[in-house]
C-alpha cells in the first residue's frame, strides 16, 4: 500500500470505516477517530448551494503524482499558487487551468515515515506576499526539514525556521500590519509565531481549545480584524485568538461548533462571516457571524475531501485533495453572489 492509501485507510478509520488492525493502529487512537467520524451532524436535506452560483470542477490533478492540493494563496488575477502535499510541491494554477510547478522541497532520508499521525512528509500552509515571496510549511518527522519555507522568484527554496519534528505545521497566516506569520501545529497543539525574517519560533498559544482529541487540533488560520482566527479539525470549531499588546495571545473565543472535519476556510467580506472546508465530511459551508452553517456544496458537486477554499472577487476556488476518496483531486470553481458586499 502507497503512503497516501495509508492515510486514506487513517481517515477512514476515523469514520468507522475500518477495523484497528486493519490500519496498524491502537485500538484505542481508532476508536477515539471514529467517534470523532460519528459526531458530525448530518444534515437534512442536499446542499443548498444558496448564493452559489455556475459550479463546475475546473482542474483535475494527478493523484499518482501527489497533486494533493493542500492548501492556497491567491494572486491579485486570481492564479492561485498551492501546496501539493503528497507531491512536496508548490504549483501555481492560472486562472485558465495551467499548472507550473515553482518548487519541489527536498525529501527527507527516511522517506517521511516518520512524520507524526500521518506517515508521509507533505507541504502544507502558503503564504504569498506583495513582491513574490511565498512562505511554506514543511512536515517530515526529522529536524533538519520541518519548518517553515521562504521561496523567493528565482531562488531555491531555503528553511528560515525550524519547528519540531514531532509536531505537524499545518496553517499558515501573516499580520499584513506587523508582519508576524502564524503557525499552527495539529499535533502539539500549538499556534507558533515567526518574523517573516526567519529565526526561532515563539510558542504564541498552547491553550487547550487547539488541542486534538486523538487526529488533529488546530489547523486552518487566517488573520482578520486584529485577530486570529483557527480552526480545529477534530473539535469541529471556529475560534477567534485576539492579538494584544505586544503580540500576546488572548483567550480563544468559540465562533461555530459542531463542525468536526472543519479545514481551511475564507472570509467572505460581510463581516465575520466565513466559507469553510470540512474535509471528512466533504462539504463547503458558510458560517455567519452567529455560528449557524449551512451547507452549499457536498459530494454531488464533485467535492472530494476539500481542504481549502479562496475567494477572488465574488469567485471561489474549492480544492479538494482526496485524502479519503481516494479519486480525482481537483479544483472546483463557483460564483459567490454579493461575496463580497
Amino acid at each position: 500500500m502507497n503512503k497516501h492509501g495509508q492515510l486514506a485507510d487513517f481517515l477512514q478509520a476515523r469514520r468507522g470505516l475500518l477495523r484497528p488492525e486493519d490500519v496498524g493502529l491502537p485500538s484505542a487512537v481508532v476508536v477515539a477517530a471514529a467517534a470523532l467520524g460519528a459526531a458530525v451532524p448530518a444534515d437534512a436535506s442536499p446542499a443548498a448551494r444558496g448564493p452559489l452560483t455556475d459550479v463546475r470542477i475546473s482542474d483535475h490533478f494527478d493523484l499518482d503524482a501527489g497533486q494533493m492540493p493542500e492548501n492556497v494563496a491567491l494572486l491579485p488575477d486570481g492564479t492561485a499558487d498551492v501546496t501539493f502535499a503528497g507531491a512536496r510541491q508548490v504549483a501555481q494554477i492560472s486562472p485558465h487551468g495551467a499548472t507550473r510547478v515553482l518548487a519541489t522541497l527536498p525529501a527527507p532520508a527516511d522517506g517521511g515515515g516518520n512524520t507524526p499521525v500521518l506517515g508521509f512528509a507533505l507541504t502544507t500552509g502558503i503564504v504569498r506576499t506583495g513582491d513574490g515571496t511565498l512562505y511554506v510549511l514543511y512536515a517530515t518527522g526529522t529536524a533538519d526539514l520541518t519548518g517553515l519555507w521562504r521561496i523567493r522568484p528565482g531562488h531555491a527554496p531555503r528553511r528560515i525556521a525550524a519547528l519540531p519534528a514531532d509536531g505537524l505545521p499545518n496553517g499558515l497566516a501573516l499580520d499584513p500590519r506587523t508582519k508576524p506569520l502564524y503557525i499552527t501545529d495539529s499535533v502539539l497543539g500549538t499556534v507558533w509565531t515567526v518574523p517573516t525574517t526567519g529565526g526561532t519560533p515563539t510558542a504564541w498559544s498552547t491553550a487547550p481549545e487547539l488541542s486534538s482529541t486523538g487526529f488533529l487540533g488546530v489547523n486552518g488560520a487566517k488573520f482578520h480584524n486584529g485577530a486570529l482566527w483557527v480552526t480545529n479539525l477534530d473539535r469541529g470549531t471556529l475560534l477567534r485568538i485576539p492579538v494584544g499588546p505586544h503580540n500576546r495571545a488572548g483567550a480563544p473565543q468559540v465562533r461555530a461548533s459542531g463542525l468536526v472535519g472543519l479545514d481551511d476556510f475564507t472570509f467572505t467580506g460581510r463581516g465575520n462571516q466565513v466559507l469553510a472546508a470540512l474535509n471528512g465530511p466533504n462539504k463547503v459551508v458558510r458560517i455567519l457571524p452567529d455560528g449557524t452553517a449551512t451547507t452549499l456544496l457536498d459530494a454531488a458537486d464533485g467535492l472530494q475531501g476539500p481542504t481549502s477554499v479562496a475567494l477572488h472577487g465574488d469567485d471561489l476556488d474549492v480544492f479538494s485533495a482526496a485524502y479519503t476518496t481516494k479519486t480525482d483531486p481537483n479544483l472546483l470553481r463557483a460564483h459567490l453572489r454579493g461575496g463580497r458586499r
